[in-house]
């Protein structure tokens, strides 16, 4: 058993995906839709753990990351298990945290995002469900790109051609937020889900 094997077992997940317990060395540093990530203390590595009825998600998401192991843009991936994935740390403030926070994402920074998910398109990949929270900014101003599962799947998806619109559109005027509440980006998250802010119209 390795060492990621025995933190992943210290993990304790119940029945209503709810985190009850986990070994001192990590940190959680994050909980999605289907999985919590830690942080392995005084290292530069993450474990994702998928929840219970999440666990098919870890081999799609680490045969994704594989494709992509060449494309720095992304994390490199270390060792895979039936439910979790050991990654790179990706230091950073996510594009809604920038947001939140008031940090300037520069034209500069979409056409780097743009420019890493073309290599991902180049790779035979159909990079999906883009959104502010898996696309981060480093502390040295690069970008990263996190939560690659969907990036196989058929179907078109529109939604970081949106983000780019509604940068230029609205982001960029003098008049909007330096600081957009969190309240308001959720909400605007909620309705564009729901089909309610058709694409066309940003």
């Amino acid at each position: 058993m390795s060492i990621y094997q025995e933190l992943v077992e210290s993990i304790v997940v119940n029945k209503k995906n709810r985190l009850m317990d986990f070994h001192p060395s990590l940190q959680l540093i994050g909980t999605g839709r289907s999985a919590f990530v830690f942080r392995i203390q005084s290292s530069n590595k993450a474990i994702k753990v998928f929840f219970p009825n999440f666990v098919y998600i870890a081999k799609e998401e680490a045969e994704i990351y594989l494709v992509l192991k060449d494309i720095h843009y992304f994390p490199r991936i270390y060792e895979a298990g039936t439910n979790y994935l050991v990654m790179d740390y990706v230091e950073g403030d996510t594009l809604f945290d920038c947001l939140t926070n008031g940090q300037l994402i520069t034209d500069a920074h979409i056409k780097e995002i743009d420019y890493a998910l073309s290599l991902a398109s180049n790779a035979g990949l159909n990079p999906s469900d883009i959104h502010l929270r898996n696309i981060l900014i480093t502390p040295d101003d690069q970008v990263r790109l996190i939560d690659v599962a969907r990036y196989r799947q058929q179907k078109d998806c529109r939604q970081w051609g949106d983000l780019k619109k509604a940068h230029r559109q609205f982001y960029q005027k003098h008049f909007f937020w330096k600081k957009v509440p969190s309240s308001f980006l959720n909400g605007v998250a909620y309705l564009y889900k729901k089909g309610l802010i058709p694409s066309y119209r940003l």
